[in-house]
């Protein structure tokens, strides 16, 4: 399967630009061409969001959830394609990339039925008064999606929009762009109206200080880093618009002394290795109690070096390329660091290969506090373990750092349980296991790691106004 010509999208149309190559993270080879839009192609797109709103927003809820629903089985039945092309410009291994596709039909499906649901209430008041609340579309929609899930995200950023009434402009990665344009594809396929989604490519900059300021969008939604979230934030703010910010975080993951270290050091390998650690919320600042220090951190390890690091397109590939050269960078200078600083290096720890950007999953011990890992999010396959002495420490040490994205516990005392989940701050917490976000379940950040909420039902509310209508009668 080749990889897709990259266009944009505006008003329901294809289009073609000049842009910058697209490098496969395995080889670095140019696989592709990502075009930029124009101011022309942005005015487009803005006028086609706002006349796509009024179609939209006035189309019955159940004949909106059709059309995403059509779209999410065009998107299941084209997994395999999606896949391939996935790979080539991201470097994940091909059944994860699978697994991201299939994922995200299902927050589709999710958001679609949900969105037929989006119920107001009757407030009781006197004789003669009515007081009704309403719950409606906010409007057009500029969304900002990030390259490590090129699918997922931008998904679940479209059927949020979607779902609710709104029209979108999905501004996707430069760097993973076929992901977005294979979503977008679906939705044209399954007969959406033109101008409710467009789609466009170009600099980050130029395209959000054009797009957030204007008069024509209502909301803002940005998954990205911190530095950029409150960037962006501070440009919605100017303007006195809502957003909708899931900004970075560093994983804390507080190990109990009640819990198996074996079974659960096998779980962190699994999860940490997802995505060559290139998730906002993988787990990454282990706390293990230190009865079950020594054998967690030897398991770790262990599991660490024993992953098959490849191409993802090769079947046996565990731990594909980290997707662009700066996460090279980045692994290479917070590991260094953390040497010289007196961190013990459990596996990996050397680039692998000078070409493509491949790099073990790295496991350091004994992380001094003041380490950058320990306080830069590392967004790589890169694992802090150290000891504490009991469940007091490891809380103080998860909540040390400003973010508050997802957070982890293994335990299976209901007191340790209750103490976890009132004290450690965070917008996600999981215990006993690692999926941190589902379709029906609100995912967000506290602190700086953002704020507003996708999924669930929070996830669509942000989508909406709230509007009052008291209404005296008789």
């Amino acid at each position: 399967m080749a990889y897709p010509e990259i266009e944009l999208y505006v008003d329901g149309q294809w289009r073609r630009a000049s842009g910058a190559p697209i490098i496969n993270p395995a080889d670095e080879s140019v696989i592709g061409t990502v075009p930029h839009a124009t101011r022309a192609d942005l005015d487009d797109a803005l006028d086609a969001a706002q006349r796509g709103f009024q179609v939209w927003r006035k189309t019955a809820p159940n004949a909106r959830a059709q059309i995403i629903l059509k779209a999410a089985a065009l998107i299941r039945a084209r997994v395999d394609e999606m896949a391939v092309a996935m790979t080539l410009e991201q470097g994940k291994p091909l059944e994860q990339a699978k697994l991201e596709i299939l994922r995200g039909a299902e927050i589709i499906e999710w958001d679609a039925t949900e969105g037929m649901r989006m119920y107001g209430r009757v407030i009781p008041a006197g004789p003669g008064l009515q007081h009704t609340v309403y719950r409606q579309p906010i409007g057009p929609v500029a969304a900002f999606s990030p390259w490590n899930f090129p699918m997922s995200s931008p998904g679940r950023k479209v059927a949020g929009a979607l779902s609710s009434g709104c029209s979108i402009i999905l501004k996707a990665s430069e760097e993973t762009p076929a992901g977005a344009l294979q979503l977008v594809r679906a939705f044209h396929d399954a007969g959406l109206p033109r101008g409710v989604l467009n789609l466009v490519f170009g600099d980050p900059a130029e395209i959000s200080s054009y797009l957030v300021p204007h008069d024509a969008i209502r909301l803002i939604t940005f998954t990205g880093s911190v530095p950029v979230g409150k960037h962006l934030a501070a440009m919605a703010g100017q303007a006195m618009k809502p957003a909708i910010m899931e900004l970075g975080g560093h994983g804390p993951v507080i190990v109990c002394d009640d819990v198996d270290p074996v079974a659960t050091a096998k779980a962190s390998v699994a999860t940490k290795s997802r995505n060559a650690g290139q998730v906002c919320v993988a787990p990454t600042r282990f706390f293990v109690q230190e009865k079950n220090f020594e054998t967690f951190a030897k398991t770790f390890a262990e599991g660490a070096a024993a992953l098959k690091i490849g191409n993802g397109m090769d079947p046996t590939t565990q731990l594909g390329p980290l997707a662009n050269p700066r996460r090279v960078d980045a692994m290479e200078r917070l590991v260094s660091d953390a040497r010289k600083r007196g961190a013990r290096v459990l596996a990996g720890g050397e680039r692998i290969n000078n070409r493509g950007y491949f790099y073990p999953l790295t496991v350091l011990a004994d992380v001094p506090d003041d380490a950058l890992a320990m306080n830069e999010e590392p967004f790589g396959p890169l694992a802090l373990v150290n000891p504490v002495k009991n469940l007091d420490e490891a809380i103080a040490k998860a909540n040390a750092l400003p973010f508050g994205l997802a957070a982890y516990a293994f335990t299976h005392s209901a007191d340790n349980v209750q103490r976890i989940s009132n004290d450690v701050e965070t917008g996600n917490l999981t215990i006993n296991h690692f999926v941190a976000s589902t379709a029906e379940t609100p995912f967000g950040g506290v602190k700086d790691s953002g704020y507003g909420r996708e999924g669930g039902i929070e996830g669509l509310g942000c989508y909406t106004v709230t509007k009052n209508v008291s209404h005296k009668f008789g």
